[in-house]
């Protein structure tokens, strides 16, 4: 299946709808399958020991994957998270932007489920995986 927005589009609508969190990330590859998510860190995502913050991981899991829903279904704002589980498995590099890679494993007509691995950039230990299953609105 093909993706219905591109990284531009997707860029866009994340700033018209939730400019809150926009700048904190770009998108950096679209896939009908997989996307790949930056999100740039700053002092606001460390947490004592200048280390990336779990809040801050969840977000680009999060992120990543509804983004990667859009991709595919389009602009669907209310589409939600109904569930995550999220696997901290190192320390992310310090000075380092984190890259979460989310892939979508399925996609139907009120729900997706799919995966986010998240690294720090330039490595490939994986620092966090998630889980994610979002509730997709009924089409009007």
């Amino acid at each position: 299946m093909s993706v219905k927005m591109d990284g531009p589009a997707l860029e866009g609508f994340l700033q018209e709808a939730f400019p809150q969190v926009a700048e904190d990330f770009r998108i950096e590859e679209v896939a009908a399958e997989q996307m790949r998510v930056r999100l740039v860190i700053t002092e606001k995502h460390l947490r004592p020991g200048g280390t990336v913050s779990g809040p801050s991981m969840f977000a680009l899991a999060d992120v990543a994957l509804y983004l990667m829903v859009l991709a595919r279904l389009g602009p669907v704002a209310l589409a939600v998270t109904t569930n995550c589980n999220i696997d901290f498995m190192r320390k992310p590099a310090a000075g380092k932007d984190l890259i979460g890679e989310a892939r979508l494993l399925k996609l139907g007509r009120s729900l997706a489920v799919g995966d986010v691995l998240i690294r720090s950039e330039g490595s490939k230990a994986v620092v966090a995986r998630a889980s994610l299953t979002y509730s997709i609105p009924p089409s009007s």
